[in-house]
């Protein structure tokens, strides 16, 4: 596998060369600082650019093209890292060599039409097609609170802190919904494609000469853009005092969520202590949190921690039934603080790591890993996987700690089913 990276000046050009894959995979990558007004414009404009362009008048007509290219598959997704919003739209198509001569051209053309074509009547959208748009994204906006486990972590992001992009979300909002038109949305598309930064990903087997001609032909941006996004959000201090909220819903099934921002750490500290600290404690099948919490005392149906370097904090969620909060809460608190004091087994750190080799050995599987990867390294500034792999099997117990007492509980939410179950 080679992996060649060019400054094509109006968008950075990622190529993932390997023999590995049947397909070819290129994923067009739209950056720009997020802006909470703007995040439910984003969305609608995302979903109705792969309802129609202006050669393929409907979203049937797309799906015929799409089989017509040996099944192509086209996809888009936005979301935030940190301080910035990325929307994507990817396409999969089988590679000439087992199709026929041509089909990854016009693959190429026709998520080019998607991009830089839509659907529209001189300087706006049609309307037919924007109300269509609107109402699915409504839907969506409503169906969030149905799903509680999401709507939990929605509000307790509100809670730790409604002014910051961790609490933003992303599918937008409903007030803002209603003040968009034909108009303002065809404003921020050209807005779109002329002031954000472009990073194009391509992996498969092909000619490197070939490559860059095929995506210079298909994908003609033209807008110079050359300043660096910040991604990493500010350091939060935690309070001095926690911070406990509530909310009721029709549900048998409580859902419990701690935030704990996290201090000032180098990155080393960040990359490594700080990823196997989280796994042992709550990401891993095995942790700390699923042996006490749910095994040993049968406190929650579920539990688990995630950790994110660009929001510098890490997030506690259990499914539990509203009795046994109080002893969850307390139990949760005394295992963060049995982990600070290097309350953890050799034996954990090994299958932590374990994991963490699992999870590295598999980047190579898909091509949508690799763009993950690679797209990951740019941003965050890794290391390529293969020397965090390396460099990941010699972290120490000692660091492993002193990265975890960098940790605080801050924020508790507790969304409450009130629905008793032996009713």
């Amino acid at each position: 596998m080679q992996y060649i990276f060019k400054d094509q000046v109006a968008y950075n050009l990622h190529l993932i060369k390997t023999k590995k894959f049947k397909t070819v995979t290129i994923r067009v990558v739209f950056t720009s600082p997020i802006e909470k007004e703007e995040l439910t414009m984003r969305s609608v404009l995302s979903d109705i650019l792969l309802q129609s362009t202006d050669k393929y008048s409907s979203k049937r007509n797309m799906i015929i093209e799409a089989e017509n290219l040996y099944a192509a598959d086209i996809f888009n997704n936005t979301s935030r890292w940190g301080n910035n919003i990325l929307t994507s739209f990817s396409l999969q198509v089988l590679n000439d060599k087992y199709t026929e001569e041509g089909n990854l051209k016009k693959s190429f053309e026709f998520l080019s039409e998607i991009i830089f074509k839509p659907d529209i009547i001189k300087d706006h959208f049609k309307e037919d097609k924007l109300s269509l748009v609107k109402n699915n994204c409504l839907i969506n906006m409503e169906e969030v609170k149905e799903n509680y486990s999401e709507y939990a972590l929605v509000r307790l992001k509100e809670a730790y802190d409604k002014n910051s992009p961790i609490s933003y979300r992303l599918f937008g909002y409903k007030e803002d919904l209603d003040n968009i038109n034909e108009y303002n949305l065809y404003q921020y598309y050209t807005k779109m494609i002329n002031t954000n930064l472009v990073d194009i990903y391509v992996v498969g087997d092909f000619n490197q000469k070939d490559m860059v001609n095929l995506v210079k032909d298909s994908f003609k941006f033209r807008k110079i853009k050359k300043s660096k996004p910040k991604y990493e959000l500010p350091i939060k201090d935690a309070r001095k005092r926690r911070l406990f909220a509530k909310e009721q819903v029709s549900n048998s099934q409580s859902k419990l969520g701690i935030i704990c921002p996290i201090s000032k750490m180098k990155p080393y500290e960040k990359n490594y202590p700080m990823v196997l600290a989280n796994i042992i404690f709550g990401g891993g099948p095995d942790s700390v949190l699923f042996k006490n919490i749910r095994e040993k005392n049968s406190l929650c149906y579920s539990i688990s921690s995630s950790y994110s370097k660009l929001d510098n904090c890490l997030i506690i969620t259990a499914g539990i039934d509203k009795a046994n909060y109080d002893n969850a809460l307390k139990g949760i608190t005394d295992n963060l603080e049995a982990m600070k004091k290097g309350k953890f087994t050799d034996q954990d750190i090994n299958i932590a790591k374990e994991l963490y080799n699992t999870a590295i050995n598999t980047i190579e599987e898909s091509p949508n890993n690799l763009i993950n990867e690679y797209l990951t390294e740019k941003v965050i500034g890794f290391e390529n996987y293969k020397e965090r792999d390396q460099i990941m099997s010699s972290v120490t117990k000692k660091e492993i700690v002193k990265a975890f007492k960098k940790i605080k509980m801050d924020t508790v939410f507790l969304l409450e089913g009130d629905i008793n179950e032996e009713d």
